[in-house]
């Protein structure tokens, strides 16, 4: 049988949120099988837990944002990206602000946390959504236009395509094209940070976001070159970190997909719209389990863990 996974011990991190520059500490805590990814604000009078699903999202601007009631959790799409890349489907994840830490501002540092607290696999089998017709989401026409699709595949790949003019990007790949049963996560997506350019920070920062935000979090760029002194991780740095979005934004759906992605200038927000188009109908999906593992796609098998 293939097995849901949870973590062995509990870990715990500290730092700042990319958007409201709060101080923020979480800590991430195994969960039963079928608990699904948690979070809880353990900081508010009563802790407020929040399940991930697709109609939980309250907010995609600039990031994606779970919310119940008055209690939300922002940014929360590198940690999920990190969570669907290491196959992990149980944990709670407490923390004491209103943003998860954005670390080194990509997936890495999460990842690091998850494989010290060990991979625990669970007597339960694990649960996947499967796309079992096209489903697409479009926005715009000419130069506006942007999309993103589901299409049937028996297993789980992405392709993303951006189009940004600046020579910093465009000088890089801007189509990318990875496949979970034949990619590493963690070596050839996990380490893509986020980006953003000088000329949007005062915009940025004067309706209160990115003020967590500077050289050892993300790629940040003026109008012609990438500021940090590293350089890029990647020489397709960009279009891969929207490909770790993409992960993230879509495994709040609330469990492993097995379909191809596709997308154009897509964002939090279409990825979420299209989730939400494949649950509407219940001839887009269905749920599957694997009673033998070898009759899994590539990648998704207890002897090939991504970490």
């Amino acid at each position: 049988m293939l097995q849901q996974r949870t973590i062995k011990t509990i870990t715990r991190a500290v730092g700042m949120g990319l958007h409201s520059g709060q101080r923020v500490e979480m800590t991430l805590r195994p969960a039963q099988p079928d608990t699904g990814i948690v979070f809880r604000r353990v900081d508010l009078p009563e802790p407020v837990d929040m399940p991930i699903h697709a109609q939980a999202i309250v907010d995609t601007r600039m990031a994606s944002t779970i919310g119940v009631g008055n209690a939300k959790v922002h940014t929360i799409e590198h940690l999920m990206s990190a969570l669907y890349g290491l196959g992990i489907d149980n944990l709670y994840v407490d923390i004491t602000a209103e943003e998860v830490p954005i670390l080194d501002g990509s997936s890495s540092s999460f990842v690091f946390l998850l494989q010290s607290a060990g991979i625990e696999l669970q007597n339960a089998a694990k649960k996947f959504i499967r796309i079992k017709q096209p489903v697409e989401v479009r926005e715009g026409e000419g130069k506006s236009l942007k999309w993103a699709r589901f299409d049937p595949y028996h297993g789980f790949k992405l392709k993303f395509d951006i189009d940004f003019s600046h020579p910093a990007v465009d000088s890089t790949g801007q189509s990318f094209e990875f496949d979970m049963g034949e990619g590493n996560y963690m070596r050839d997506i996990a380490r893509a940070r986020t980006f953003g350019f000088t000329k949007d920070v005062e915009m940025l920062r004067t309706n209160g976001l990115a003020l967590g935000g500077g050289l050892d979090n993300a790629i940040v760029m003026d109008d012609y070159k990438v500021l940090n002194s590293d350089g890029l991780r990647y020489d397709d740095e960009f279009v891969k970190h929207k490909i770790l979005d993409a992960i993230g934004d879509l495994y709040v759906i609330g469990h492993p997909i097995l379909g191809a992605y596709s997308a154009f200038r897509s964002g939090h927000g279409m990825n979420n719209q299209l989730i939400r188009a494949v649950l509407a109908v219940d001839a887009n999906w269905e749920f599957v389990t694997f009673d033998n593992e070898r009759k899994a796609p590539a990648g998704f098998a207890q002897t090939a863990l991504a970490w």
